[in-house]
């Protein structure tokens, strides 16, 4: 009894049984090997155009997915090693930046009507003419972008 007559026979559109060779060279090189029949070999899977694409794209996202919050960790870490030395942008490195109600006089001018003007002193930089730069609170080196998120809870 051959063992080939017991298993029983694999059917799937992906197998096929190896092409037969019908020259005394396919007897000669299959003395050593067993029968064609006990060796199924894979068939290429049949794509079409657009599953190719969707496993190419599903590819990519995923590379891009891993490779993108790599790169940011690499550049923190990079710009961690680095000395921040470049001025604030919005007060040109001085760390206060002029009053926007009073134009930094410290004092605002109200026209009461006709010819009356009354002179009071600027409730928002209390009579000062300027106020701490909130780009890096008052210290005149411009932040680095991370640096300049504040995370609040708003509960």
């Amino acid at each position: 009894m051959s063992i080939t007559a017991s298993l029983p026979r694999l059917q799937s559109p992906f197998l096929c049984c190896p092409l037969k060779l019908s020259s005394s060279v396919s007897q000669i090189s299959l003395r050593n090997q067993r029968s064609p029949a006990s060796y199924p070999c894979i068939r290429a899977v049949d794509l079409d155009q657009n599953t190719v694409v969707a496993i190419s794209v599903g590819v990519v996202s995923v590379a891009v997915g891993i490779g993108i919050p790599i790169f940011y960790e690499t550049q923190i870490d990079n710009s961690a090693k680095r000395d921040n030395t470049q001025p604030c942008f919005p007060c040109n490195g001085s760390g206060a930046q002029k009053c926007r109600f009073c134009t930094g006089t410290g004092s605002v001018t109200v026209e009461l009507g006709g010819d009356e003007k009354e002179v009071s002193r600027c409730i928002n930089c209390d009579g000062a003419g300027s106020l701490t730069c909130t780009t890096c609170q008052g210290t005149g080196i411009q932040p680095r972008y991370l640096d300049r998120r504040e995370f609040k809870d708003d509960d």
